[in-house]
């Protein structure tokens, strides 16, 4: 059950080397030049060197954390999930020695009810809408029959404008969806249960019309009515408690671990690589 080493630290700091070391080392144990090169395809980087340099960071790490859970003669006790996977005896030693280490308090209340006030926008329902569209398909690189879609999208806007009822009629003819044959309509949708040109062009639409411009996607162009649209509402703080105090616990767990490795890296020699940025905790 092998997972990327960065995600121990949770640090994300520039590199500060121009040129690979000739030796990296944490209190003399070299890291494996080769080590360090399986482990960069867990570091995705603008440029060659800088995954390198993160992953060796990243290892070092993992180093400096399995010499002290030695050092205090932790037994791995490997972990299992519901599929089945192991931990490696390594990776039960980094928890166990975290788990052991590195106490962290749970939120208290009055600090989740301080995030809810200001973030009150993150807690609440989403809007849905109520939608009909008829679906003008057109192919995303055949630029000939797009124009043709959409000319024939304003035109049908048009038509509809003078006739609301003529919507279900041409959705049965023409949509190039198959809720052409319930007059267009989507019925009620959330967000994701579209593309995501449809979804965003959504929250502008009219209610009770016919849209004035047809919605280009990948898929062609759409002639939209938007029926209603039900606005979200706030969640009651006694409902996003428990998220909020697992995020807050999250936040504060990831910054007393960098402190921790911090503390361990000052104790250390650790060679070819620089570990400062990651002692101090970065929580804002």
């Amino acid at each position: 059950m092998s997972a990327p080493v960065q995600d121990v630290t949770g640090c994300n700091v520039k590199p500060v080397l121009s040129t690979k070391p000739k030796t990296v080392s944490v209190n003399g144990v070299a890291i494996a030049r080769a080590a360090i090169a399986r482990e960069t395809q867990n570091h995705p980087a603008a440029r060659p060197i800088e995954a390198w340099q993160a992953a060796a960071r990243a290892l070092v790490v993992r180093e400096l954390l399995l010499q002290e859970a030695r050092r205090l003669g932790l037994t791995p006790d490997p972990a299992t999930d519901g599929e089945g996977r192991r931990e490696t005896d390594d990776e039960a030693l980094v928890r166990g020695l975290v788990e052991r280490e590195v106490t962290t308090p749970a939120a208290e209340i009055e600090a989740c009810r301080r995030y809810f006030a200001f973030n009150r926008e993150r807690f609440r329902t989403p809007d849905l809408f109520e939608v009909r569209h008829i679906l003008l398909a057109a192919d995303p690189q055949d630029a000939k029959a797009r124009v043709e879609a959409a000319a024939r999208a304003e035109a049908m806007i048009a038509e509809i404008r003078k006739d609301p009822g003529a919507f279900a009629t041409l959705a049965a003819a023409v949509s190039a969806c198959p809720s052409g044959t319930t007059g267009g309509s989507l019925g009620q949708i959330g967000p994701g249960q579209t593309v995501a040109e449809f979804e965003a062009a959504l929250a502008a639409l009219p209610v009770g019309e016919v849209a004035p411009e047809p919605v280009e996607t990948r898929y062609g162009f759409h002639i939209v009515h938007m029926d209603r649209r039900i606005a979200g509402r706030e969640l009651p703080f006694e409902i996003v408690q428990p998220r909020i105090a697992a995020w807050l616990g999250d936040r504060v767990r990831h910054a007393a671990i960098r402190q921790y490795i911090g503390i361990l890296a000052g104790r250390a020699e650790i060679a070819g690589i620089d570990l400062a940025a990651h002692a101090s905790p970065l929580v804002q």
